[in-house]
């Protein structure tokens, strides 16, 4: 009862009521990533091409997408990871969520959000005056 309430009420939460019963009505379900996102295909979009979406495990965050399923989400790729063997390039990082707006944020040297120091002029900047 839990989830139906905040699907009723929240957009970010999982999936809507609208995209329930679209995915119902047109979807065929096509995988599921390693955060628990389900993929899904059907009908066609505006260019004739395959509609894909995302229903989201929890909190609705495209930084949760790994990069086998960004591809084929956006028609990079026509198959999907789970159809093929998928893995990621050693430069590939490892997720890391979105912090922006929470206590955990990256706040740089000299940010007024930073509580330490701000650090000193060195002298290198002459400020412009009008007419100077």
């Amino acid at each position: 009862m839990k989830k139906f309430l905040l699907q009723f009420f929240t957009w970010w939460n999982g999936q809507t009521l609208g995209t329930r019963f679209h995915t119902w009505r047109k979807g065929t379900r096509v995988g599921e990533d390693e955060f628990g996102n389900t993929y899904y295909e059907g009908g066609k979009d505006s260019e004739g091409r395959t509609r894909r979406w995302v229903i989201y495990n929890g909190i609705s965050d495209a930084s949760l997408v790994p990069p086998g399923w960004h591809g084929w989400l956006h028609h990079r790729v026509d198959v999907a990871p789970v159809n093929e063997n998928y893995t990621p390039r050693e430069w590939q990082k490892p997720h890391q969520p979105n912090l922006t707006g929470s206590p955990a944020a990256y706040r740089p040297q000299g940010s007024i959000a930073n509580t330490a120091d701000r650090p000193r002029v060195t002298g290198d900047y002459d400020a412009w005056t009008p007419g100077g």
